[in-house]
């Protein structure tokens, strides 16, 4: 059972989609510290401070969108990491030899030989 869901779980497509939906979060978050935090308050102040939520001034807080921008470069690295690792031993299982697999023609000609042997036997 753990086999098989370890062969689930770092398969490529779930893989790149857990990444992806981790790294779009994490923009996601980059975009809503801009809108919240540095359009929205330009915007009040063009409309002589009315912020549309609740009709008040409110201070652009670059502070907050900076530290968005912080944590998603350090989402970002974690994953980074995270799926080198994944890719490092997916390399030592793909160099690990695979047990031969006999050709097509070799076993045709095997059962040939085999007839033949059986037929002058008889």
């Amino acid at each position: 059972m753990w086999n098989e869901f370890k062969k689930f779980a770092f398969k490529g497509n779930v893989l790149d989609l857990a990444v992806g939906v981790i790294i779009g979060a994490a923009f996601g978050k980059i975009v809503s510290s801009l809108v919240d935090d540095i359009i929205m308050p330009i915007v009040g102040l063009a409309t002589f401070g009315a912020d549309f939520s609740d009709l008040k001034y409110k201070v652009i807080a670059y502070g907050s969108f900076l530290q968005a921008v912080v944590n998603f470069f350090i989402t970002a690295f974690a994953i980074f990491i995270f799926v080198r690792i994944i890719n490092h031993y997916r390399k030592k299982e793909a160099a690990k030899p695979a047990a031969p697999v006999p050709d097509v023609k070799e076993e045709l000609l095997k059962e040939i030989r085999d007839l033949l042997k059986e037929q002058k036997q008889i």
